[in-house]
């Protein structure tokens, strides 16, 4: 079973925090909205490594490394600087179709 972590943010939504992408010295952490039936809810932000991997270009952040090194401050901080994942609705659907 893959590990996991939960981060309750200010407006009570309980997300799920999750590793993808990681390189030698940065990891995309996504925040996965509880409804699950869209992920044009989830979150995103980038978590920097200052560790030794960091230095050479050759190695590779480790998933479960990653979400282990995460302190409950540090996801509280990623969330505050995350971004949607996907483009917002536009106000004027007529614009969408031409």
């Amino acid at each position: 079973m893959p590990k996991m972590k939960t981060f309750r943010s200010p407006d009570g939504v309980l997300w799920v925090v999750d590793v993808d992408l990681p390189g030698s010295s940065n990891a995309m952490v996504i925040f996965r909205h509880p409804n699950g039936t869209s992920n044009r809810l989830d979150r995103y932000a980038w978590y920097l490594s200052h560790g030794p991997e960091a230095r050479s270009v050759t190695s590779k952040l480790s998933r479960d490394k990653v979400l282990d090194a995460l302190t409950d401050d540090e996801i509280g901080r990623l969330y505050r600087r995350s971004m949607r994942i996907s483009r917002p609705d536009s106000l004027l659907p007529a614009q969408a179709s031409s």
